[in-house]
């Protein structure tokens, strides 16, 4: 996401999670809306898609001030409550949205314990998981970008704990593949948060459909992302 600008901390034992009682994970006891919905069941989780979905093309083309629960119950041909029996309000359906790129690109770098590979391989890959995620939640993953004065202060709290738990994976990692000889670099930090500052820059100027593919896209982003670690030839 490259958004922020996150001090590194030490490494957490446990890994985040959402906001309390907003943002369950996928497939999880979900209370949302006016309680009706306890459980997710087949069923559910498909309306409940229809409904992101929806949702997503008109916060992308009208922004959030100017999209309403209405619109979306009618881009759907359903009435408002059965928006409400999923989602309490609007501004949690553009967290929910907002939620989903944030957990792929803040946990790139969830390796296996008994990763073998070298630091500077999973460097590598988790550089390429958070391009690809940005890319591949197009428009949703640049919400927060567009319109940072939405969320709660919860939300922001969450997304912040989330980074710093990316970051403090990434900085020791980098540090590393720097004393094995595979990265060149001067400043840690500096260099964590430019690498990953490329997929944020996607907000200024990606549009699907162009002349690159997605996949496209994410190869020639993580070719740039390695050379901003110094990435070694033989490392690669």
């Amino acid at each position: 996401m490259g958004r922020t600008s996150e001090t590194p901390h030490k490494p957490k034992a446990a890994a985040p999670r959402g906001p309390a009682g907003r943002l369950p994970a996928e497939g999880a006891t979900r209370t949302h809306g006016n309680g009706r919905q306890r459980s997710a069941t087949a069923g559910t989780d498909v309306q409940r898609e229809r409904i992101l979905q929806a949702a997503t093309r008109l916060f992308a083309t009208q922004g959030y001030a100017n999209t309403t629960l209405a619109q979306v119950a009618q881009a759907l041909q359903v009435t408002k409550p059965f928006i409400y029996y999923y989602f309490r309000d609007k501004q949690e359906l553009f967290e929910v949205l907002s939620w989903r790129p944030t957990v792929d690109c803040f946990t790139a770098l969830d390796f296996a314990d008994d990763d073998p590979r070298p630091a500077a391989q999973k460097v590598q890959e988790g550089l390429r998981r958070l391009i690809r995620a940005t890319v591949m939640h197009y428009p949703a993953a640049f919400f927060p970008y567009r319109e940072p004065q939405v969320y709660r202060p919860e939300y922001n709290a969450a997304m912040k704990k989330l980074a710093h738990h990316f970051y403090d994976k990434l900085t020791p990692l980098l540090e590393q593949g720097r004393r094995d000889g595979d990265l060149d670099f001067n400043e840690t930090r500096i260099t964590a948060l430019a690498a990953c500052s490329l997929p944020g820059f996607l907000y200024s100027w990606y549009q699907p459909g162009g002349r690159l593919g997605p996949e496209q896209i994410v190869d020639e982003l993580t070719v740039l992302a390695t050379r901003v670690i110094g990435l070694r030839t033989r490392a690669a």
